[in-house]
């Protein structure tokens, strides 16, 4: 009888040791499926997963732009003038809306106030950008191999000013995109994201098709482009995270009057390392973007927060 209880005994310690590793086992397999951590992402590349149906996300940006100088229709760089000034204040909202679990709609808008100092001129200006529309439909949910994928639809819309320039102003009044201001831009794009812990890697490409636009009395046609963003976030204990990304446009060159406008076009690359906070309601990231090189474009230093808040 003593024997057969030890047994019964030993045999219950085996059991129990086996259920319990099984329970550690399905413990860390369901940590790793459900690694999720929460920030405001890159600030330009898009994150592929969407909001969730029902859920209503706001994430305004703020950013100081401070042009050094600029990059000719040959990618050549020149400073600024010794004494000349340029820079900006921008407030960016953006805004998403659930309205299934797999798709929902985004919009964007901005204010800004721009400043500029040319020889003895000064001149400032304040007023709002152009704005976007967005349509977002999740195509696939990341599995072991695949990453979240994205559709996206977007319209930019002129509502900044791009015309009827006061030359007492410098150019601070026109508030239209650099890819040209008063043209309805329609647009198709994917977004992906891949989750690697601790890094979660996300990727967008866009193709924009500006319509028929009449400025000053010409009728213009901006080029065609094709915006690319890459970004990488390292996550870190206590809510921080690691952030970085790149970005590039390239645009064809304009048309006015039915005439081909020669080095027209616009590119340019930057990149953007950030460093961020987040807990569960609210997200935060401070970062420095800089253009690196470019073609007709403004050579740029920026610094830009954002913080994320879902109702």
């Amino acid at each position: 009888m003593y024997r057969r209880k030890i047994i019964v005994f030993i045999l219950l310690q085996f059991a129990l040791c086996g259920l319990s590793d099984m329970s550690f086992a399905h413990k860390d397999d369901k940590e790793d499926d459900e690694w999720n951590p929460v920030s405001a992402g890159p600030i330009t590349t898009w994150t592929a997963p969407l909001c969730g149906k029902g859920k209503f996300v706001i994430q305004p940006f703020f950013f100081y732009n401070r042009t050094r100088g600029s990059f000719d229709s040959d990618g050549h760089y020149k400073s600024l003038p010794d004494g000349d000034w340029k820079y900006q204040f921008q407030e960016q909202l953006f805004a998403q809306l659930g309205l299934t679990d797999r798709l929902e709609i985004d919009g964007q808008t901005v204010y800004q106030q721009n400043y500029i100092k040319q020889d003895d001129a000064k001149a400032h200006s304040s007023g709002f950008g152009d704005s976007y529309l967005f349509l977002r439909y999740c195509a696939f949910e990341e599995n072991d191999w695949l990453p979240h994928m994205t559709g996206l639809f977007q319209l930019k819309m002129p509502t900044g000013k791009y015309q009827k320039s006061n030359p007492d102003k410098l150019g601070t009044d026109l508030m239209g995109t650099a890819t040209g201001g008063g043209s309805w831009d329609p647009g198709l794009g994917i977004n992906l994201t891949k989750k690697l812990n601790p890094f979660i890697f996300h990727a967008d490409i866009a193709y924009s098709y500006p319509h028929l636009a009449r400025v000053d009395g010409a009728k213009t046609i901006y080029g065609r482009y094709l915006t690319w963003d890459f970004g990488v976030e390292c996550f870190l204990p206590k809510g921080l995270n690691l952030m970085i990304e790149t970005n590039c446009i390239l645009q064809g060159d304009r048309r006015q009057d039915g005439d081909s406008i020669p080095s027209s076009g616009i590119k340019y690359f930057n990149m953007s390392p950030g460093i961020g906070w987040s807990n569960d309601k609210i997200q935060t990231l401070l970062a420095y973007q800089r253009v690196m090189t470019g073609t007709n474009t403004d050579a740029n230093d920026s610094v830009i927060f954002t913080l994320v808040y879902t109702f």
